[in-house]
């Protein structure tokens, strides 16, 4: 049993669809229970959440080439827990979007991935190719078709979030999401085999362990 928390920050809406997106992928993987949390409805129980999760998502809207004023503001409220290192080791992943195709979306994620790394949590890419298709010019429908690598990238124009960002940009989330939960079960699944071989067939010697690899 595994637990991804996604914690972000929604401006008009359009970072939310991308959240809800990625909560579903992290959700498909058998095993995993996923929470999802606005940064405005973030209170002593969702931090508590938080600190037990082993992954954590984090999302932001682009603006003015950074993260939004209400997602910094949580990230400097996680200073608290810095001091007690509460994330370390943790997974970390992250998504944003903005209105025009570039506008420093990959900033916001290098801002993310600084972010997670002050924690010590391990930072994981998206891990798609960039997505093309010559026959239609906005490739709306393709995943990665912003080729983003360090996270995932939507493009979210001024209509409703009912329409934008598009399908390609929330099938995006969703395999990040997905990712993000099966590589989480696999480190958990490769940590708790180093432990039970420690446990088994590790032997103290002025305390440092000796693990048998059969």
């Amino acid at each position: 049993m595994l637990t991804v928390a996604i914690v972000y920050h929604s401006g008009f809406g359009h970072t939310t669809k991308l959240a809800e997106a990625a909560t579903k992928g992290a959700q498909s993987l058998a095993g995993t229970t996923a929470y999802c949390f606005s940064t405005d409805d973030i209170d002593a129980a969702a931090w508590q959440v938080l600190n037990n999760a082993d992954a954590i998502i984090f999302g932001a809207p682009t603006y003015m080439g950074a993260v939004s004023a209400g997602f910094k503001d949580f990230m400097d409220k996680s200073g608290k827990l810095w001091l007690d290192q509460k994330w370390k080791d943790k997974i970390a992943a992250g998504f944003t979007t903005s209105g025009s195709y570039s506008g420093d979306k990959l900033a916001v994620l290098q801002q993310l991935a600084g972010f997670a790394a002050q924690h010590g949590m391990i930072w994981i890419s998206l891990g798609l190719k960039p997505g093309d298709s010559p026959e239609d010019g906005a490739n709306t429908h393709v995943m990665n078709r912003l080729g983003s690598y360090l996270g995932a990238m939507a493009r979210s124009t001024s209509d409703s979030p009912e329409v934008t960002p598009p399908k390609g940009d929330l099938d995006t989330a969703y395999y990040l999401g997905r990712r993000v939960a099966e590589l989480t079960q696999h480190f958990k699944t490769g940590s708790q085999l180093l432990n039970d071989g420690i446990t088994s067939n590790g032997a103290h010697s002025n305390g440092v362990h000796k693990v048998v690899v059969n």
